[in-house]
């Protein structure tokens, strides 16, 4: 029944022959696909769908549970509104690879075995690329293969780590794991790269804004939350994630708070929001894990909402640096009212969706007794408002007077933006159908007087920080240095790895081409001309060594040898001789 398919397969047909489709009927097809996967998500059972036997196991490529299906909703979602904002962009490779990207992410989400997560893992990669490169620059060009090279290796270590428990346990099926050998550290290092764990981030604000106005919506969305649907899945409750996630949370700040262009902000800012999800499921009771996905499910509107106003400033202007900016809210107007929105929710600002699921993670880890990691999480919600809350819409919109005088994003941006922001508003204000939906069941008020009190006191930590950068001249200056990331080890290791593995192979090629090519080519030559003649006379030199005669006594010899060898003449037993030596050495090859 098509009622029980993986909603992926109906996000890659549509990819399949969309781009045959003229436009109008396209762009129906590109909408309604999403629209026909969330009412496909919502109404399947829980429980295994469609298994395929393989080996001595099943493959099961759909898997529906409480968890999968809250992120099975939420891609669904940003899926429509990612191709509503895009209608404008008639790039058919970016649209087909944003359906297989989106299609990839709810196959990994509803796998029920690590084989088929594995297939959707790399689709999903290789998609992602093409969503990157359909940018058309030579910025995008050489991100793209940095990007798609970090993935492919994450990619190997999953895939290790998948075959080495399937020969420990016999099991493929996608389960909690823990950190317990070798198998189960290779996968959540695969993991771990498409989380954008540090120092395993780079990728992330090295590539995303490369790509279009649109594609960079789409990218952050899929990526780095189908990793925290299968970490949640394999690894909750692991200790080290506490740590990582918390680290997580902390480092990009100080990253953000340096960059110019508005979508490095942005995606520094979405590395330090996946933190507070990692660290949530490293925490792993009830709480948490309810906190990490609702964060995940509001993380994914309010960050594409945010994509989505930097999206339409480039549309508009063709710019997105902080100091190529300023002064766009007389112009952008509703544009400027979404960021805002995107900006408040992503700094959890009370009736705003970021609010209510992020205050969840922080109180587990303050339920747990957790107190460096809890100081950690609150520094790192003051520093969202700073970069993201504060730095973005200010810098875009306000500001300096940039001379720009753009006209208002399109309908269909604006629709887009507004959906988004309208999502945000009423899960801030009304999160019960949310909370509803999480894998446990949820006894959690955040509306009490000592959270509002508290994150308000927090966001004016960060707007004090802001104001103070502002008044001592660091902003605007600051913002045109570059950054240094985890990425330059692997940019100039790569180079210097290149360079050393060239110089190496180069020689050895030389060498070969010296003593192979010309050398022993042209020792067999010599050879061959007289080989009978050449036979007899390595034998006597060979005789002469042993019995100690000198050259002069066997040159009579030799010199009938030659002549023999002019003429063609040779003794049967000399042939005799070389085919026997010839079959005694093939069959040494051949028992060797």
């Amino acid at each position: 029944m098509i009622a029980e398919w993986p909603p992926a397969f109906l996000f890659l047909a549509a990819a399949a022959f969309a781009p045959f489709l003229p436009g109008a009927l396209r762009k129906t097809v590109l909408l309604a696909t999403p629209l026909a996967a969330l009412v496909l998500v919502h109404f399947l059972p829980e429980g295994a769908h469609l298994t395929i036997p393989f080996l001595d196991n099943e493959l099961v490529l759909c898997k529906v549970d409480r968890l999968n299906r809250v992120f099975g909703y939420i891609f669904c979602i940003i899926s429509f509104l990612a191709v509503l904002f895009a209608l404008k962009n008639e790039d058919k490779t970016e649209q087909s690879s944003a359906l297989i990207y989106a299609g990839s992410a709810l196959g990994v989400t509803f796998a029920g075995d690590f084989l088929t997560l594995y297939i959707f893992w790399e689709l999903m990669a290789i998609a992602s690329t093409f969503v990157i490169l359909a940018a058309q620059d030579e910025l995008s060009r050489k991100a793209a293969y940095r990007y798609v090279l970090v993935h492919l290796g994450g990619g190997l270590f999953l895939l290790a780590g998948i075959i080495l428990r399937l020969q420990e346990t016999g099991s493929l099926a996608v389960d909690f794991i823990g950190l317990s050998g070798p198998a189960s550290w290779l996968i959540f290092i695969g993991i771990a790269v498409n989380a954008a764990i540090p120092p395993l981030h780079a990728w992330l604000k090295d590539a995303y804004p490369t790509a279009s106005f649109s594609g960079a919506v789409f990218l952050s969305a899929f990526t780095t939350k189908s990793a925290v649907y299968v970490m949640a899945k394999t690894f909750p409750g692991t200790d080290l994630l506490i740590w990582l996630g918390a680290i997580m949370t902390f480092v990009p700040i100080f990253y953000a708070v340096l960059e110019n262009d508005i979508r490095g902000v942005l995606s520094y800012s979405l590395i330090n929001q996946v933190g507070f999800m990692m660290c949530g499921i490293g925490i792993g009771t009830p709480l948490a894990i309810n906190g990490a996905v609702s964060h995940a499910f509001a993380h994914i509107l309010y960050k594409g909402l945010l994509f989505m106003s930097a999206g339409a400033v480039i549309y508009r202007t063709g710019k997105i640096k902080c100091t190529d900016l300023g002064g766009l809210y007389k112009y952008m107007p509703f544009t400027c009212i979404c960021c805002i929105v995107g900006a408040a929710s992503i700094s959890a600002f009370p009736l705003f969706s970021g609010f209510v699921s992020k205050s969840m993670i922080i109180s587990a880890a303050g339920y747990g007794n957790l107190l460096i990691v809890w100081l950690m999480l609150q520094f790192a919600s003051a520093g969202v408002f700073h970069h993201a809350g504060i730095k973005v819409p200010f810098f875009m919109f306000f500001g300096h007077d940039s001379g720009l005088r753009p006209k208002e994003a399109p309908w269909n941006m604006r629709l887009a933006m507004g959906i988004a922001a309208l999502l945000c508003i009423g899960i801030g204000i009304f999160p019960q159908p949310l909370y509803a939906i999480l894998p446990f069941p949820v006894e959690y008020a955040p509306y009490t007087g000592a959270h509002v009190v508290g994150q308000l006191q927090i966001l004016m930590f960060g707007a004090l920080a802001f104001a103070l950068l502002m008044l001592s001249g660091i902003y605007p200056a600051e913002i045109r240095s570059i950054n240094l990331d985890t990425d330059w080890f692997y940019r100039k290791g790569g180079r210097l790895f290149y360079s050393g593995a060239a110089s190496l192979f180069n020689s050895l090629n030389a060498w070969a081409d010296r003593v192979f090519v010309h050398r022993m080519t042209s020792m067999m030559g010599r050879f061959f001309t007289e080989p009978g003649g050449n036979v007899q006379k390595w034998g006597l030199g060979l005789l002469r060594e042993a019995i100690g005669l000198d050259h002069e006594t066997l040159r009579p010899e030799e010199d009938k040898i030659d002549r023999r060898s002019r003429s063609g003449a040779y003794p049967v037993g000399g042939g005799v001789l070389l085919a026997v030596v010839l079959l005694a050495v093939m069959s040494l090859l051949f028992i060797l």
